[in-house]
């Protein structure tokens, strides 16, 4: 059995470094000098334009905001700068949110909102394909969430932001963040669609207090948000979370209950 010489593998190597160099970032990086630039057009085009029509389908509001020039300069940044650590297309998107939020830093070409818009708009990719509900414990549809342990579905996502992220358009670019944070449930029901819903601080603290203590009754989440407000009626605080919790049952956000374990 043959092999190849080590002197013809590490030119193999090189020629292979400087092939995928050139891809990346033909701007900064020569071609192979052995390798026609019509030959090597083609490759250049066919991975770019591969993971630009990923971005562009995965973050439609962000491109509509965006001059094209801007937007091809971002996306090369990105094809150029980042290493991904999935080889799966489908997860190109959530690279470019990490890239966005973990390495882009401030650029001149980039609205302030960026990194949560991208993040907001990855959100439902990443809820259509989660397959985090195929498999889950022990439930009771029907059971009472109020006095039970309420389970949230674990393709029901509470979001907090400092822009309003759902509102933002061709028409509408904030310059800064709201006054109060933007808090928002984006969830999939039993038919796979993808649902937004804008709630109010209490409820964001509600789910959030349930996510971090998953042996409380929902009664106990809604006293603590009670007591954390120093709400002067506690009857009303605890009848209006009932409601609450029955109004997340039944847009799929809580799927059911399970028995509280008491010692």
């Amino acid at each position: 059995m043959s092999r190849t010489p080590p002197a013809e593998s590490a030119d193999f190597r090189q020629l292979q470094a400087a092939f995928t160099a050139h891809i990346r970032d033909p701007q900064s990086k020569p071609r192979p000098a052995d390798v026609e630039d019509r030959r090597m057009a083609i490759y250049r085009d066919l991975f770019y334009n591969n993971v630009e029509g990923f971005i562009r389908d995965g973050f439609p509001v962000l491109r509509s905001l965006t001059p094209d020039e801007v937007w091809h300069r971002r996306v090369r940044a990105f094809f150029a700068e980042h290493r991904c650590a999935t080889p799966y297309f489908a997860e190109i998107a959530r690279e470019f949110v990490d890239w966005l939020l973990e390495e882009r830093g401030e650029h001149p070409d980039d609205p302030p909102f960026i990194g949560e818009l991208a993040h907001y708009e990855w959100v439902e990719l990443a809820l259509q394909v989660s397959d985090a509900d195929r498999e889950l414990p022990p439930l009771e549809r029907n059971g009472d969430v109020f006095d039970e342990v309420p389970v949230i579905s674990p393709v029901a996502w509470p979001l907090a932001y400092h822009y309003p992220v759902h509102r933002i358009g061709p028409d509408f670019q904030p310059e800064e963040p709201g006054e109060q944070p933007t808090c928002l449930v984006v969830y999939r029901d039993r038919l796979d669609a993808i649902h937004f819903l804008e709630i109010n601080a209490v409820t964001y603290r509600l789910l959030e207090l349930l996510q971090a203590n998953p042996d409380w009754r929902g009664a106990d989440a809604v006293r603590q948000v009670g007591e954390e407000l120093a709400h002067p009626d506690p009857d009303a605080v605890m009848a209006h979370g009932r409601a609450l919790l029955e109004d997340l049952r039944a847009r799929n956000i809580l799927i059911g209950t399970r028995r509280a374990e008491h010692g």
